[in-house]
């Protein structure tokens, strides 16, 4: 009976064994479900007869930094290569089974049978080589491709592709083979694609134009794609003309041109595609994949009528500012894309004096009236404090509502910390980190301060939102974006800014100054985990949550490291600040607004930490 007994025990207990390594493998198997989604399309579009998908990719397709699917490969759980080579697949690609695989640095489908159109590669800011030679893959190649900022080497040689060569001028582009298709028209003169040999463009019967000894018939006209995409929008279009989008307003105008006397041209040239700007983004290329998105593009729009009828409203500079320029010195500056946000696209704008300022160009203003937009602007222009970016100038037209800054050169805080992250990466140290957080509240407190008036005085409070400026390890950080809650109507098209992520709106609540104090205490959380907020958290018992819940159920009343980025963990002087920082974040992201601290209060308690800080070292 002991036995027995012993035995059900012994029994009962692999039982639970077996049971706790299942539970310790899934925990451990944390996958990005979106990802296996959008692959699971995929295995079930191509099918070969040497080769199973369906049999050899199931289950997570990445377990931390592994994966058992032939053909990925992963980093932080993300998939970040997809290589398919000589598997004599057949069939078509899903459309658009990509578009939340978007850590992907990697694509290759090398040597098979596979065809349809070539893969839509939007948002893909990471990716470096796409490799599709020898398929069967039809159509144009997509215009979006030269979106693509890291973009290193492009095979699509030995298909039946037609259409013509999109305008590619990423200076990270080493390799280009577009041969034995059925392209026509001119090679686009851009500095990158001439650089290749004519091999690289030979076989394909309609081409024209170097590399190439086959000169062109008559001189090509404009580019003009099958379907515009947003990076196609010009920067300045002239105010007077109907807002369109490129395709139509260059029909427009040269109708017009065919029809009276022209009172002005504007020549639009090709954008150009970059990786960032001189020598600090070229060195991020040498990193691994990690963090977000940024693309680069590069244009030039020349204005030959400054004497424009039509133009009734000219720049507005503050008073006080040192920088001299008008409207034609914006129009004839060299340009190129900063970044990309849900307020609108933000430009570096080169003078021809060689000043350099920041130009965004806003989106979804249009209804505003001349003399609300003066008042706001002329209200954000009066702003002035060392952690805020300054308000240069501002231009009003029907269409088209621009804002001048100052330029900040630096980045952004959203970079600094999950561009590329891991070997080669240099560490963001806690002190910085902390120096960051005091600044970001200095500009904060300063805000609504100067800004009471207004309901949510930044409104879209996030890491990509803090510009960052050093010298000599000092590092300076500066709010933007701040102060156009105001302009914005209906709700709805405030639920792309950062006060959209907010318990308040999501709940249909009012929205106060309490809202930035949840932004806030998000971007502390970040710069202590070294986690992106804007992806979702996966807790010990495998429940989905946002960056504060997560950290609210990882620490548990109980102070863990489990929660730091592996970045400062080892700064073990550092500690007690971390977790008295990670309190005030979880105060600063209560549900209830009312229960959040004020911004001078949060300056207060933070310079008493960094006092401790400086005095402990």
């Amino acid at each position: 009976m002991i036995l027995a007994s012993n035995a059900l025990l012994g029994l009962a207990i692999l039982i639970l064994v077996a049971q706790f390594s299942s539970i310790t493998l899934c925990v451990h198997g944390v996958y990005y479900a979106y990802e296996r989604d959008d692959l699971v399309r995929l295995r079930d579009y191509l099918k070969s007869p040497t080769f199973s998908l369906r049999a050899n990719w199931s289950g997570p397709p990445c377990i931390s930094n592994s994966s058992r699917w032939v053909g990925l490969s992963c980093l932080n759980s993300h998939v970040v290569h997809l290589v398919l080579d000589e598997l004599h697949f057949t069939g078509s690609l899903p459309p658009g089974f990509l578009e939340n695989v978007t850590f992907l640095s990697r694509l290759s489908f090398r040597d098979n049978s596979i065809s349809g159109p070539l893969p839509n590669l939007t948002n893909l800011v990471y990716l470096r080589d796409v490799l599709l030679s020898g398929n069967r893959f039809s159509g144009p190649i997509p215009l979006d491709y030269v979106d693509l900022p890291r973009l290193k080497n492009l095979e699509l040689h030995e298909n039946n592709l037609s259409g013509r060569i999109p305008p590619l001028s990423q200076l990270t582009l080493i390799g280009f083979n577009v041969s034995y298709n059925h392209l026509e028209g001119p090679i686009p003169q851009t500095r990158v694609l001439q650089k290749f040999p004519s091999s690289s463009y030979d076989h394909n019967p309609g081409l024209c134009g170097r590399p190439l000894e086959t000169p062109c018939a008559v001189a090509p006209p404009p580019y003009i794609p099958p379907t515009p995409t947003p990076s196609l929008v010009p920067f300045i279009p002239p105010p007077a003309q109907p807002k369109k989008g490129l395709r139509a307003w260059i029909i427009a105008l040269i109708a017009a041109a065919a029809v009276v006397v022209p009172l002005f041209t504007v020549a639009v040239v090709v954008f150009y595609c970059k990786m960032g700007s001189g020598r600090k983004e070229q060195a991020r290329e040498d990193h691994r994949v990690s963090g977000s998105v940024e693309t680069m593009e590069r244009s030039r729009l020349q204005s030959k009528s400054r004497e424009d009828p039509e133009r009734t409203v000219e720049l507005d500079i503050f008073n006080g500012e040192s920088q001299a320029f008008d409207l034609d010195d914006l129009l004839r500056a060299s340009a190129e894309v900063l970044r990309r946000g849900k307020l609108g696209t933000t430009y570096k704008a080169t003078l021809d004096s060689g000043a350099v300022v920041a130009v965004k160009r806003l989106n979804n203003m249009n209804g505003l009236g001349q003399k609300e937009f003066k008042q706001h602007m002329q209200m954000l222009g009066n702003l002035r404090h060392k952690n805020l970016v300054r308000v240069i100038s501002y231009y009003y037209s029907k269409e088209e509502k621009l804002v001048v800054y100052e330029f900040v050169s630096d980045g952004n805080l959203f970079e600094l910390l999950h561009e590329n992250r891991g070997p080669g990466k240099v560490p963001l140290a806690w002190d910085t980190r902390l120096s960051i957080i005091k600044d970001i509240a200095k500009g904060l407190s300063f805000l609504h301060q100067s800004s009471s008036s207004q309901k949510v005085p930044h409104a879209n409070l996030k890491s990509s939102n803090v510009l960052i400026s050093h010298s000599n390890q000092n590092f300076c950080a500066k709010l933007a974006d701040f102060g156009f809650f105001p302009l914005l109507s209906p709700r709805k098209s405030l639920e792309n800014l950062a006060i959209g992520r907010t318990p308040e709106f999501s709940q249909g609540k009012k929205l106060t100054h309490k809202s930035d104090i949840y932004c806030f205490g998000i971007i502390i959380l970040e710069l202590i985990t070294g986690r992106n907020p804007g992806e979702t958290m996966v807790d010990n018992q495998g429940t989905a949550s946002d960056l504060s819940e997560w950290v609210k159920k990882t620490v548990q009343g109980e102070w863990s490291t489990d929660i730091l980025d592996i970045e400062i963990f080892a700064a073990k002087e550092g500690h007690d600040d971390m977790l008295k920082l990670t309190e005030i974040a979880l105060e600063c992201t209560d549900l209830v607004p009312e229960r959040r601290p004020e911004a001078s209060e949060l300056l207060r308690r933070i310079e008493e930490i960094e006092i401790g800080n400086q005095h402990n070292n």
